[in-house]
């Protein structure tokens, strides 16, 4: 069940294992319990790659931090950057205190190794990018690459479950909420319910989208009103409205391209 729409348990004063219990019984033998879609197998274990691959590049991230403030602590820095060949023997020749040193080493070490691993994410999500049509099909839209396609794809699942777009950028948390009584209702803040990692990489594909000609006026003229950050948040909306487009029109291409044929080999009999 979801259970942020279980308000008779969330509501309750007395809480406890048996009163919690006998409020789900009376609910579910009155047909009042609200569904959740559970993923099957094959999207969760999507799910888990690319988000070890996330925090794992999360961690890359935090380790080059800690090298770069090492260096920032004597004054020691390199414009053209520090993880190509000629960076490492830059950083090799610095003299710096042993500890300091050490903890560089060690920086260095371990992102080398988690590079390895990243490396091997990388390759093995591009043989599952190269198998899915529906990749190719989102990769149409600007600043979305085999990667970000790949995290839509396995957040949203199946996506027939979701009747318009609407309710789509509803349950992924881009909506505002709305407090409201009788005719008056008042706007907030995006709800950021449903995935939180599909939220992420739609805000990071927007980064890229807010600069291409189909999103740049809209941008601009919600950045003038009401900041860069919530104009960036409402392009996201907008790849996740057209993601759907592409995805239920696409579903529908293939479900109608059997009945076709069927009634193709038919006439000809």
């Amino acid at each position: 069940m979801h259970p942020l729409r279980c308000k008779a348990i969330a509501s309750a004063r007395l809480k406890n294992d048996k009163v919690d219990a006998a409020i789900l019984g009376q609910l579910l033998r009155a047909d009042l319990l609200p569904e959740a879609w559970i993923a099957p197998p094959a999207i969760r274990q999507l799910r888990a790659l690319l988000r070890h691959r996330v925090q794992l590049v999360r961690l890359r991230t935090l380790l080059r931090n800690r090298i770069h403030a090492v260096l920032a602590d004597y004054g020691h820095d390199r414009p053209a950057g520090c993880w190509s060949g000629p960076g490492r023997a830059w950083l090799a020749s610095l003299e710096l205190p042993a500890v300091s040193r050490e903890v560089m080493e060690d920086g260095l070490a371990l992102t080398g190794a988690v590079e390895a691993r990243i490396d091997r994410l990388d390759w093995e999500i591009h043989q599952r990018a190269r198998c899915d049509p529906r990749v190719k099909i989102l990769t149409q839209l600007p600043g979305v690459g085999p990667f970000t396609a790949l995290v839509i794809l396995a957040e949203i699942g199946d996506v027939s479950r979701f009747g318009s777009a609407r309710k789509l950028a509803s349950w992924a948390g881009l909506t505002p909420t709305v407090r409201g009584s009788d005719r008056v209702a008042h706007y907030g803040h995006i709800s950021k319910q449903g995935s939180a990692w599909l939220r992420w990489v739609l805000c990071e594909a927007a980064q890229t989208a807010k600069r291409s000609p189909q999103f740049a006026a809209g941008y601009q003229a919600i950045a003038q009103r009401r900041g860069k950050k919530i104009a960036t948040t409402a392009v996201a909306r907008k790849l996740l409205t057209r993601a759907w487009h592409l995805l239920t029109d696409a579903e529908t291409t293939a479900a109608s391209q059997p009945a076709a044929a069927a009634a193709a080999r038919t006439g000809t009999r």
